[in-house]
């Protein structure tokens, strides 16, 4: 499944648009899953750096207090930081901890994935233009410009992580399990 939803991103004309389509057919599934590692299997399985970033884009988009209408970039992976909820609903009962540790898992391997679509973007491989646009700029040499939401400050990241910590701690009204300490240094 994960090869063929990978190949489907890839022929389309244009990838970006190909893996929103696709994203959005998967996210409903995505909510449906019952359990965490079933979720993260399949996640963490994905072929398509592109394609698991859109996906969990819409999820942490789902999840968010006030949703927002920046372009997926830094800016945008530290406002999830500080606006999303805890994500899926459980059907088991499972700790509040650790819901906030699977968010904390998500936005990790959101910002993994956003810097590998990036990466590959400037070393002219392009995932987000077809095959064939990208021999034509792997000839030129041409090299994407960053977008200004990339541009943030540590500053930035700082205020974002104590304001997650903020609501975290009066969401779980205890001290923090050394998991969701090391998740955050990790993203950090």
């Amino acid at each position: 499944l994960q090869r063929m939803l990978s190949i489907a991103v890839e022929v389309d004309k244009s990838p970006t648009c190909s893996s929103c389509k696709i994203a959005d057919v998967i996210f409903p599934f995505i909510l449906n899953i019952p359990l965490r590692n079933q979720r993260e299997a399949f996640i963490n399985t994905m072929e398509s750096q592109l394609l698991r970033c859109k996906l969990l884009e819409l999820l942490f988009q789902h999840s968010c207090d006030k949703p927002t209408t920046l372009p997926l970039s830094l800016a945008k992976i530290l406002y999830f930081l500080s606006h999303s909820t805890i994500l899926l609903q459980y059907q088991d009962e499972t700790a509040t901890w650790q819901r906030w540790d699977e968010m904390l898992q998500y936005l990790t391997l959101l910002l993994m994935s956003y810097q590998n679509v990036i990466l590959a973007f400037l070393l002219a491989e392009h995932l987000r233009i077809s095959l064939n646009e990208r021999m034509d700029l792997i000839i030129q040499k041409a090299k994407p410009k960053l977008k200004d939401e990339d541009d943030i400050s540590h500053l930035d990241i700082r205020l974002n992580i104590d304001d997650f910590l903020s609501r975290m701690q009066q969401a779980l009204e205890q001290p923090f399990p050394l998991q969701i300490t090391e998740k955050l240094s990790m993203l950090q």
